[in-house]
C-alpha cells in the first residue's frame, strides 16, 4: 500500500512538473493593453467595428490592426480613452444616426399582390418583382431593420415604415446591413435635410405606384445654393459634406419626398 501511495507521488509530481515547463514553454503574451481597451469599451458585442464583438475589437486596436475610434457605438469619449491607453490622437468626428430613405408607406405606395410569406424583408425581396409594392426600390415594411437594431432605437410606425429613435440611435450600421434594398443609410446627426426615396424609376412610372417619390424633375438641384445635390440614374441625392440645411430644396420639392428631420418632420412624417 505504501509502495503505491509513494509512486503515485512521484508520478505526480513528475507530471506537474512537465506541465509546469510547458506551461512557460507554450506560454502565449497577453498585450495588457487588450483588457484595458475592453473594459473602455460600451460591452455591446454588436460587431458595428467590423470585429467578432468587444474583445475582437480590442485585440484588433492593440495589435496595431484597427484605429483607436473604430468603435462607433462608443463615440468621441471612448474613442479619447482609448487613445490614450494607445498613445495616439484620434481626430473629432460628429456622430452618425440612420435615415430611412424612403417615405412610401401603405397610405402613399401601391402593392401590386398579397404577400402571405415569412415577415421578414429579405424574404420578401425574394418573390416576383421583389416584393409585394409596386415600386421595387422602397421600404417593403416588415421590419427586418427594426429587429436587426440592438439598441431598440427603431420601431414601426402605423404606416409601417420603420423610424429612428435619434436618441438612442447609436450609428452601429446593423439596420443599413439587414435593409435588403439598402434603404438606410448612416448621416451626420447634423444633417437633418434627407430626401426620402431610392427609386431609380423615371418621373411617370414614380407617379403611378408612389405619391411621395422622386419623380426626377431636378427642381431641388437649380433650386439649391450651395450646388450639393446631384442627380444620378433618375434620383436626387444629398452630397451631405455640403449642406448647410438651409431648406430650399424643401419647399420647392412638388412631392414632398424631400423632409427636414425634427420638429418638421415629427409633425408632418411620423403620424
Amino acid at each position: 500500500m505504501l509502495q503505491a501511495v509513494v509512486s503515485l507521488l512521484v508520478i505526480g509530481a513528475a507530471f506537474g512538473s512537465l506541465l509546469a515547463v510547458a506551461s512557460r514553454k507554450f506560454a502565449v503574451a497577453v498585450d495588457p493593453r487588450v483588457e484595458t481597451i475592453q473594459s473602455s469599451l460600451p460591452g455591446a458585442n454588436c460587431g458595428a467595428c467590423g470585429y467578432p464583438g468587444c474583445s475582437g475589437f480590442a485585440e484588433a486596436v492593440a495589435a496595431g490592426e484597427a484605429p483607436a475610434d473604430g468603435c462607433p457605438v462608443g463615440g468621441t469619449e471612448v474613442a479619447r480613452r482609448i487613445a490614450s491607453i494607445m498613445g495616439v490622437e484620434v481626430a473629432e468626428r460628429e456622430p452618425e444616426v440612420a435615415r430611412v430613405l424612403c417615405g412610401g408607406g401603405d397610405r402613399e405606395a401601391t402593392v401590386h399582390y398579397r404577400y402571405s410569406g415569412i415577415e421578414d424583408c429579405r424574404a420578401a425581396a425574394l418573390t416576383p418583382g421583389g416584393g409585394p409594392k409596386a415600386c421595387s426600390y422602397g421600404c417593403l415594411g416588415m421590419g427586418t431593420c427594426v429587429r436587426a437594431c440592438p439598441f431598440d432605437a427603431m420601431y414601426m410606425d402605423r404606416n409601417r415604415l420603420p423610424r429612428v429613435i435619434e436618441k438612442r440611435c447609436t450609428g452601429c450600421g446593423n439596420c443599413v446591413r439587414a435593409c435588403p434594398r439598402k434603404l438606410i443609410v448612416l448621416a451626420p446627426v447634423s444633417k437633418r435635410v434627407h430626401i426620402l426615396c431610392n427609386s431609380r424609376d423615371r418621373g411617370p412610372v414614380v407617379r403611378k405606384v408612389c405619391t411621395v417619390g422622386c419623380i426626377a424633375c431636378r427642381l431641388c438641384v437649380k433650386e439649391c445654393p450651395r450646388q450639393t445635390i446631384a442627380f444620378e440614374e433618375n434620383l436626387a441625392r444629398i452630397q451631405y459634406s455640403g449642406c448647410d440645411s438651409c431648406e430650399a430644396c424643401v419647399a420647392k420639392c412638388p412631392t414632398k419626398c424631400i423632409v427636414v428631420f425634427g420638429q418638421a418632420a415629427k409633425a408632418t412624417r411620423e403620424a
